[in-house]
Parts: structure tokens; C-alpha cells; sequence
């Protein structure tokens, strides 16, 4: 492997660890029903990322760990009879949100790399199925960057807090484009930077985890979905999230708040962006 191989297995197997670690002991990785991108308990972080409470009731229990940072199905536009892939879908969280727009007719696939967390989400795929009626979920194991999908096979991709943990972002895009049929869309939602953070917070390991050493900058996301074939390209910011994990004294955030000038808080370098966008119709 070269070297940059070598560095981007790393890190994928610091975030595998980290997350197999939440997957099997039912809590985040900041403590029991906290997430690792947030501070409080698990419904309160999905509730400030955009979810409302009869979405948050119909879902199996475990589903929801705090993992979000806004919430893609929002602005997805599902439509009944459509095929959705979720990026990083842990215990299938949007997974299940989704199965429920897209109907008897449409299918709901989730795709993660970490084997723990695919366990996790088969299991709750069961009692989904028990309680809904409905058998359009799937779950399967591989990298976000090499997708287990054929080319031009998908109508929607969300993903929720996960493009910043690939090391190979560009990459990412690249295989979304791939899979999605032409004016296939993407509705994202991750963690982005307004500029640059101190380099003592991107050698953080608990950063990483918690999905801001690997976030870049808001342009940089405008610039891999362009290059990568999308157009229509909207991206919107959402700091109220950062805010409010800063306010329950969140602990990655107080560490991160050390190494920030006296006058500077968190938002002003880390956002909860929404990205939407559309393949190019051949």
C-alpha cells in the first residue's frame, strides 16, 4: 500500500473501532445515551437536528443513538416506490424514516462498514417489519467509498453526519454519482468547517469520532459534488446544532473551546450544513 493507502485504512479503522465500540455497548461514544457528535441524550440531539416527535416514536427501539447533525429525509422529497440508500446508516436510524415515505413499493437500503453496527441495524429491521407491516429495508456491509450497488441503480442518497469521517471524500461523491440514475439526488446532512480549525483539534482522536477532525470546509463540499457531476448544488448552514451542543457543555466541545481564541466559540468555525443536489441527465 502507499503511504496515503496506508493513512486513509487508519482512520477508517479508528472511526470502525469507535463506532463497533457504540454499536455493541447500546451508548455513544461520549457516555451512555449520548452521542457522539453531541452532548445530550439521544432524543434531544435528534429533536435540535430537525426530527419531530412522531417520527422519533415510530422508530425501533436503539435506532436512535444521538448520532445526527440534521436530518436529510427533510429535504430528500421522498416519493412512494422509490429506491433510498443511506451512507453510514449505523443502526438505521434514517433508514427506517425513509422506509416508511417511500412505501411497500419503494426500498430502503442502508450501507455501513462497520460490522457491529449492521448487527445492530438487522436486528431493529425485525421489529420493524413486526410493527409496520412493511419488508423494504435492507442493510449492507461495505465502504461508503467503494458502494455495494450497481451503477445507475438508486433515485435518492442521504447520509447524516458521516461524508466527514471518509478519508477519500472526493471519492465518496464519485460513487455517488455512480450508483444514482441519471437526476438521481442527494440530500446530505454533515458537519462542515466556516474556516479552518487549530491543528491541536484535528489530531484529536475524539474529534475524529465525533465527526469534526475530518469535516472541511464549506466550499470544498460545493467543489467534490460539482466536479463529481452535480448540479443544482444548494447548500445551507445550520449553526443552531453546534450552539446548542456548546450550551450542554457537550465535552468535545469544551475541549475544542481550549484551543479557540478567548473571544471565539465553536460555531464560528463548525456548521451543520445541509447539501442538496441532482446528477446531471445525461
Amino acid at each position: 500500500m502507499t503511504p496515503d493507502t496506508q493513512d486513509s485504512e487508519a482512520v477508517r479503522e479508528k472511526v470502525r473501532e469507535g463506532y463497533g465500540a457504540i454499536a455493541r455497548q447500546g451508548e455513544s461514544c461520549c457516555g451512555p445515551v449520548k452521542s457522539c457528535c453531541g452532548g445530550g441524550n439521544a432524543e434531544a440531539i435528534a429533536t435540535v437536528a430537525g426530527y419531530d416527535a412522531a417520527e422519533l416514536a415510530a422508530l425501533p427501539d436503539g435506532a436512535n443513538m444521538g448520532l445526527s447533525c440534521g436530518n436529510p429525509t427533510a429535504i430528500a422529497e421522498l416519493k412512494p416506490g422509490e429506491v433510498v440508500v443511506d451512507l453510514g446508516s449505523g443502526g438505521g436510524f434514517d433508514v427506517f424514516i425513509a422506509a416508511r415515505k417511500v412505501g411497500p413499493t419503494g426500498k430502503s437500503i442502508g450501507v455501513d462498514m462497520t460490522a457491529d453496527m449492521i448487527a445492530k441495524a438487522r436486528r431493529n429491521a425485525a421489529s420493524f417489519r413486526e410493527t409496520t407491516g412493511l419488508d423494504n429495508v435492507e442493510f449492507r456491509l461495505g465502504e461508503i467509498e467503494h458502494l455495494p450497488l450497481a451503477d445507475s441503480s438508486v433515485n435518492v442518497i442521504i447520509s447524516n453526519c458521516v461524508i466527514n469521517l471518509s478519508p477519500e471524500k472526493d471519492q465518496v461523491w464519485r460513487e455517488m454519482a455512480r450508483v444514482l440514475k441519471p437526476g438521481g439526488r442527494v440530500a446530505i446532512s454533515d458537519l462542515a468547517l466556516v474556516r479552518p480549525l487549530p491543528k491541536e483539534v484535528l489530531t484529536m482522536v475524539e474529534a475524529l469520532i465525533g465527526c469534526v477532525a475530518g469535516a472541511v470546509l464549506v466550499e470544498e463540499t460545493e467543489r467534490m459534488a460539482r466536479e463529481a457531476g452535480f448540479t443544482d448544488i444548494v447548500l445551507a448552514r445550520k449553526t443552531e446544532y453546534v450552539d446548542s451542543l456548546t450550551e450542554w457543555q457537550d465535552p468535545l466541545y469544551r475541549k475544542i473551546l481550549e484551543y479557540l481564541p478567548a473571544d471565539a466559540k465553536p460555531s464560528d468555525f463548525i456548521t451543520s450544513l445541509y447539501v442538496a443536489a441532482k446528477k446531471t441527465v445525461a
